[in-house]
């Protein structure tokens, strides 16, 4: 018995051996991964847990041990920061509004020489191509030769959509004398409607400074230019309207064309028809259109006349394999073949010959005379134009657009089936079915932010002139910054003879006015004929030059205060050199308050190039920026009643320097160790 206790006490002892060596070899393999751990990945938050198991649940032992979590100052700024909502608010804003302003350039470019006379002054919308759901399946007509649209139902209804709202009237607010009656002919000018009842009473209103449905009474002649009329009956007696075959109207102008050959024409005939009293004449008429200033007829013999005017005579021909400048007329005439259509964009006219053929004539260069290829066999039956685009419609029922394509108004939907009418606007185009239905529409659906007095986009506009705000800003900063730094770190380092030297330097430079001296020097540049680049870079320039003092001072005290810390004295004491303890070791010490200053300073150098260019003395138009756009809405009238000009420059100006600001004062708080804020 004794035998097998001791042989058993062998074995147990054995076996505790075998474990205790197994043990002491897996600690000492954990002891080593975890040295290889901490080396690699850090070490307190390993070593903690590692006592927190071996002491159990809980909380470990203070006196057995724990490791305080250890955090980079600039970690420790980093969360503070980002614990502010507001500073987190204003930088997502900022960095928003910059990378908007940084690409969106690539997507609203710029044509600094567009102006467009009758798109001046639209308020902002995306309404321009919204067809009233009651019109959208019962489509009569269409009309469209300015902001607004005219639309005519199958049961006599007119509907009006865009921007209706001229200088003194509301377009869009239908007479009630329209309302009660059965209209079976609408048509849109520039400024004014007209429409025909069932009972032949024409009815206009609108603007009617140039007569466009009435003469202008004699004692307010002086008024024309805004003289408008309560809607009333146009012409002396009433029409039959089954002999009526169009209306159509123009710029100020308007004419009837009846099934008899003859028209009526009234209307600006200094502007929006100068040939206006030799169509009259016409007794043939089957068809007239209105260019920007002059009247065309399609007569019915099959040719066109406009009068005496010698605008469109010519046209460019394919002639023994070379485009060759003919009259047209005669070109008609010698091919045998009649005009069966006319259409006309602003500048230019096109026929449309019985064979299918389409001839250009005028002022084309959009790219109007460029008409698509066409199927084989396939023939152009109808042609309308807009502004400066054309859409034709074929025998295959297939729907062509080209010319100019500023709002998309040349690119016609893939799928267009059933196509049976077209309605072209200035920069619109609706395909209808033969039952009146809408089919689809495409082009210019309006402006987000509206446009100013020369029909030029808002938003395109605040989106160019916000980079270059930012850019003469931000450059502005960084030379205002680089001459502070420098100066500040050398005053502050070298003291001495230095120091008085520079301070009184900054002092001379901080007492001269800056705004009217900024004015002034602004003023020498522009009488230098120099390029407008050249300017911007001098703006720039200038305002680096007057506002850099403030942080010069700044970092000269931050500089006073570091040298005469341990860090310094063994800099000397190793024999470094002076210019790099300035500048590698004491300066990157106050690196922080110059973040500050820069970002503060960024905000202000905004607002002084857009003040210098609301003043008319900073980036001269027709190149935007927020300045000078607010400069451009400065009268009276615009603010009164283009609410849009400033208002959308003013917020988006506002909301930029707002958030800079906000920026700055969190990272103030955050990098100053002595703000309770920032702790």
């Amino acid at each position: 018995m004794k035998k097998i206790d001791e042989n058993q006490r062998i074995n147990d002892g054995q076996t505790a051996g075998s474990t205790e060596n197994a043990s002491t070899k897996n600690g000492f393999l954990k002891t080593v991964g975890g040295w290889g751990k901490r080396v690699f990945f850090g070490g307190s938050n390993a070593l903690y847990r590692e006592k927190k198991n071996q002491n159990g649940e809980g909380s470990p032992d203070p006196s057995v041990f724990d490791v305080e979590k250890i955090e980079s100052p600039g970690k420790q700024r980093l969360k503070a920061f980002f614990s502010k909502k507001l500073a987190v608010g204003a930088l997502l804003i900022f960095l928003a509004m910059f990378l908007f302003m940084l690409i969106g350039p690539l997507f609203f470019p710029l044509d600094l020489s567009y102006i467009e006379e009758s798109q001046k002054n639209v308020s902002p919308g995306l309404n321009m191509m919204s067809v009233p759901r009651g019109l959208a399946s019962q489509i009569k007509s269409i009309s469209t030769q300015s902001k607004f649209t005219v639309g005519l139902s199958q049961d006599g209804k007119v509907y009006l959509w865009g921007d209706t709202k001229l200088l003194s009237v509301d377009i869009g607010e239908i007479p009630e004398e329209v309302k009660n009656v059965k209209i079976v002919h609408a048509a849109a000018g520039s400024d004014h409607v007209i429409a025909i009842a069932e009972d032949g009473a024409v009815y206009g209103w609108g603007q009617n400074g140039n007569g466009q449905y009435g003469p202008v009474p004699q004692e307010n002649a002086a008024l024309q230019f805004m003289y408008t009329y309560a809607p009333g009956i146009i012409l002396n007696g009433k029409l039959d309207v089954t002999q009526i075959k169009q209306l159509v109207c123009g710029k100020q102008v308007t004419a009837i064309v009846m099934n008899d050959g003859s028209a009526y024409l009234w209307g600006n005939h200094s502007n929006g028809a100068t040939n206006m009293s030799q169509i009259k004449t016409q007794k043939n008429i089957d068809k007239i259109i209105f260019t920007n200033d002059l009247a065309v007829a399609l007569l019915k013999d099959g040719t066109y006349t406009t009068g005496s005017s010698t605008k469109f005579d010519y046209t460019y021909v394919m002639k023994d394999g070379a485009r060759t400048r003919v009259k047209m007329k005669d070109y008609i005439a010698e091919l045998g073949l009649k005009v069966v259509d006319i259409a006309c964009t602003n500048s230019s006219i096109a026929v449309v010959l019985e064979n299918g053929q389409v001839l250009f004539s005028g002022v084309y260069t959009n790219g109007e005379d460029q008409i698509p290829t066409l199927e084989s066999g396939e023939r152009v039956l109808s042609m309308e134009g807009g502004l400066k685009h054309y859409t034709a419609l074929t025998d295959r029922g297939n729907v062509y657009s080209w010319g100019s394509n500023v709002w998309k108004q040349t690119n016609v939907p893939t799928r267009l089936e059933g196509v049976s009418e077209i309605y072209v606007g200035m920069f619109q185009n609706y395909a209808v079915d033969e039952n009146g239905k809408l089919i689809d529409t495409w082009g210019l659906k309006g402006y987000l932010m509206g446009t100013d007095g020369f029909g030029r986009d808002i938003l395109t506009r605040i989106v160019n002139g916000g980079r270059l705000t930012m850019t003469i800003g931000a450059i502005a900063v960084i030379i205002s910054s680089i001459i502070g730094v420098i100066v500040g770190c050398l005053s502050g380092h070298f003291g001495g003879w230095i120091d008085m030297l520079l301070m009184r330097l900054t002092e001379i430079v901080s007492a001269i006015p800056f705004m009217p001296f900024a004015l002034i020097l602004s003023l020498v540049v522009q009488t230098m004929g120099l390029s407008e680049m050249t300017r911007i870079v001098l703006i720039m320039v200038i305002l680096g030059l007057l506002s850099w003092t403030g942080l010069a001072r700044l970092v000269r005290g931050q500089v006073l205060a570091a040298r005469e810390k341990e860090f310094v004295t063994a800099a000397k004491a190793m024999g470094v050199k002076e210019w790099k303890i300035a500048f590698k070791h004491i300066l990157p010490n106050v690196i922080s308050i110059i973040i500050v200053s820069m970002t503060l300073d960024f905000a202000s150098c905004m607002l002084t190039e857009s003040s210098l260019s609301y003043l008319g003395f900073g980036v001269k138009l027709p190149r935007p920026t927020w300045g000078n756009m607010l400069d451009g809405a400065n009268n009276s009238i615009i603010i009164q009643n283009y609410w849009w000009q400033w208002v959308f420059p003013s917020l988006f100006l506002m909301i930029t320097t707002i958030c800079i600001n906000i920026i700055g004062d969190a990272l103030r708080d955050v990098m100053d160790p002595k703000s309770n804020s920032g702790r």
